[in-house]
C-alpha cells in the first residue's frame, strides 16, 4: 500500500493488517533509521504496540541500507508472513522501494571509486542541475532533496551514457516469488496540503527541532540530507529564521508529496 506523506498510510496500514490477521513490512526508506523518529513521522508506540511492524528503527543513519539490502531482507520477511499468517501488508511512500517488492529489482552497474568520491563531494544543487541535464525524464518525478537518489542516478548516468530512467525501463528483474495487490491512497491537492501544514505544525511541537539538534554532529550523513532536517540544519547555522525554516519544510513536503503522486501514477494495476 503506498500513498503520499501525510495521507494517513499508517492509521490505513494497521486496519487492514488487523483485519487479515498479519504484520506490517514498512517501505520508507527514511523510517529504517534509529534516530530520525519525529522527522520521518514513524509510526507511534501505541501504533506499534497494535500490529507488529518490520523494519522500523532497524539500523543506525551511520550504516546506509539499500534498496538490494531491503528487497532481499524484505522478500524473506514478506514470504515467512505468507507461510504464517497467508498474507502481509507493505506500506511506504518511497516509490522505489515499493516497486522493488512488486516488480523485484535488478543490479544496476557500479562506478569507478574516483566518480563515487567526486560525486559524494558535488554541492546537492549541482548534482540537481546534473541529473536534469543527462535524465529529465527521471529529475520529473525523483524527490530532488534526497541526495541518495541523486548520487545513484548521476553514478549510473554517467557510467553507462545512458539516461537513468531508460536503463530502470529496460531493466527485467526477477518477479516476487508472491502475489501483490497495490493500493494508493489519495486525496484531494488542498486537503492533502493541509495535512502535510498541520503534521509539520505538530512535529515541532512534538520535539522536531531538539531531534534535529541533536543529529548536528551527523548532518553531513546523506541519510539526514532529507526534508524536515535540511532546513533546521540552516536555522541552526543562522542562514534562515526558525519561521523560514518550518515554512520551507512544508513547502517541500508538499514538493515532495507531488513528486509521489507522479511516481504512483506509473502503475497500471492500483
Amino acid at each position: 500500500m503506498a500513498g503520499p506523506t501525510a495521507i494517513g498510510k499508517t492509521a490505513y496500514a494497521i486496519q487492514l493488517a488487523k483485519s487479515l490477521d498479519t504484520e506490517i513490512v514498512s517501505c520508507d526508506s527514511r523510517q529504517f533509521y534509529k534516530e530520525m523518529r519525529i522527522g520521518v513521522a514513524r509510526p507511534s508506540d501505541n501504533e506499534l504496540a497494535t500490529v507488529r511492524h518490520h523494519f522500523i528503527a532497524c539500523r543506525s543513519v551511520s550504516n546506509q541500507y539499500n534498496i538490494f539490502d531491503f528487497h532481499h531482507d524484505a522478500t524473506n520477511v514478506i514470504n515467512k508472513l505468507i507461510l504464517e499468517h497467508g498474507s502481509a501488508v507493505a506500506v511506504g511512500g518511497s516509490g522505489l522501494y515499493i516497486q522493488a517488492l512488486t516488480s523485484g529489482v535488478s543490479r544496476m552497474p557500479d562506478p569507478s571509486p574516483e566518480l563515487r568520491s567526486t560525486l559524494q563531494q558535488m554541492p546537492i544543487a549541482e548534482k540537481q542541475a546534473r541529473l536534469r541535464e543527462l535524465d529529465p525524464d527521471y529529475y520529473s518525478y525523483v524527490d530532488i532533496n534526497n541526495p541518495l537518489r541523486l548520487q545513484r542516478a548521476l553514478e549510473v548516468c554517467i557510467t553507462t551514457g545512458s539516461p537513468y530512467s531508460q536503463i530502470l525501463a529496460n531493466q527485467r528483474p526477477v518477479p516476487p516469488p508472491f502475489e501483490c495487490e497495490m493500493q494508493v491512497l489519495h486525496a484531494e491537492p488542498s486537503e492533502l496540503r493541509n495535512r502535510i501544514n498541520e503534521r509539520v505544525d505538530k512535529m515541532v511541537t512534538d520535539g522536531l527541532v531538539d531531534e534535529v539538534h541533536s543529529l548536528l554532529s551527523l548532518r553531513n550523513l546523506p541519510t539526514l540530507r532529507t526534508v524536515g532536517y535540511t532546513e533546521l540544519f540552516s536555522y541552526f547555522d543562522g542562514a534562515i529564521t526558525f519561521d523560514d525554516a518550518i515554512n520551507q519544510i512544508k513547502l517541500n513536503t508538499w514538493h515532495y508529496a507531488r513528486k509521489q503522486l507522479t511516481w504512483f501514477r506509473k502503475y497500471s494495476n492500483i
